[in-house]
């Protein structure tokens, strides 16, 4: 596809889903150019991106979520910011910074949250756990409400996106992130090395993957105007529907993660009667039919179908799962199992 082919298209009345599915399927082409071999990783990404939703992000150092994230936000034409957390960092260091001037007089600058105003677009946090509690407060206003209040006045950011990952090595000076803040992101995306041989081979030997900003410079700007987006992800929303039975069907897996015992779902070595603790809330549950009815309408349908529920359900609803502290240790390849095993017992209509 060429440049000029990919340039934003103007919203005129309601939009054309078919067009924008179009910009979709040009912005997942473009944004795997960059990234190699993430297929999926990045057909997640524009779920999210169209579902409206913050992603928390998992994944070894050096996989690629930054450049994953500088190539979305070019191709989504908005500003972009990136924080490290660190145990010093304060919820002030997000809203401004401080300095002396040439004068020799203090300055105070709009932070990184702040300095692209309304036009920012993606923020992405890394390493969120290295952050004291009270930053992931003030994120999690961010998150919620896309609003931070600040030198006397409210500041909106109506096309923000936040991003995070952990730090899944070191464990020292780490703060867990609390229930109500994984819970609002819609995703936890797992970002993992390439296994296909060829992929692995360019990426080590390569010098095209070796220069971060020519790669993200290759990407178009504003293959998706971000500004049209929330438009966008209404008409989406609004247009693809959801048969009674396949709201029967959601209902039930909701009932089966929440009490798996009652579905008849065992696990070895897991006493099923104590595994989960709480989560799949209701917001959770919301979260999986707007990423479901993304997910349908990337597909060219209009209806959401239980293939397009399996698609998404283990990236919605993992990180919302709580389990018995006992089984945190194990919590990867339990919650996976039981995600499969959900759609083993309860059957599709």
């Amino acid at each position: 596809m060429s440049r000029e082919s990919v340039q934003p298209i103007a919203a005129a009345g309601a939009p054309d889903l078919d067009h924008w599915r179009q910009r979709a399927h040009a912005f997942e082409t473009e944004i795997g150019k960059a990234v190699v071999g993430q297929k999926r990783v990045i057909r997640l990404l524009t779920t999210a991106i169209f579902a409206r939703g913050h992603v928390l992000l998992e994944g070894d150092v050096g996989v690629g979520k930054t450049t994953l994230l500088r190539a979305a936000a070019r191709g989504l034409g908005g500003a972009y910011e990136r924080v490290e957390g660190t145990i010093d960092l304060m919820p002030a260091d997000l809203v401004y910074h401080t300095y002396l001037g040439e004068d020799g007089r203090p300055r105070v600058e709009p932070g990184p949250a702040l300095r692209h105003g309304s036009e920012l677009t993606i923020f992405f946090f890394n390493e969120i756990n290295r952050a004291r509690p009270q930053v992931h407060s003030l994120l999690l206003r961010l998150m919620a409400e896309r609003s931070i209040s600040a030198f006397n006045r409210e500041y909106r950011f109506p096309y923000l996106l936040v991003f995070a990952d952990r730090n899944q090595i070191e464990r020292e000076e780490t703060f867990e992130l609390p229930a109500a803040a994984r819970d609002r992101f819609l995703m936890e995306i797992t970002i993992a090395t390439p296994t296909d041989a060829d992929i692995r081979r360019d990426l080590a030997f390569d010098p095209r993957f070796h220069d971060v900003d020519a790669l993200i410079d290759a990407v178009p700007q504003s293959i998706l105007d971000h500004r049209e987006l929330v438009n966008v992800a209404r008409a989406i929303q609004e247009g693809v529907r959801t048969s009674q039975a396949l709201e029967r069907y959601t209902l039930q897996l909701w009932q089966a993660v929440r009490d798996p015992a009652s579905a008849g779902i065992e696990i070895d070595d897991v006493d099923m009667d104590r595994l989960v603790q709480g989560g799949a809330s209701p917001r959770g549950m919301s979260y999986l039919l707007r990423a479901a009815r993304v997910a349908a309408w990337l597909n060219g349908r209009a209806m959401v179908v239980p293939e397009d529920l399996r698609a998404v359900f283990f990236e919605t609803m993992a990180h919302r799962i709580f389990l018995d502290p006992i089984y945190e240790l194990r919590r990867e390849p339990i919650v996976r199992a039981l995600c499969t095993k959900l759609f083993e017992q309860v059957p599709a209509p």
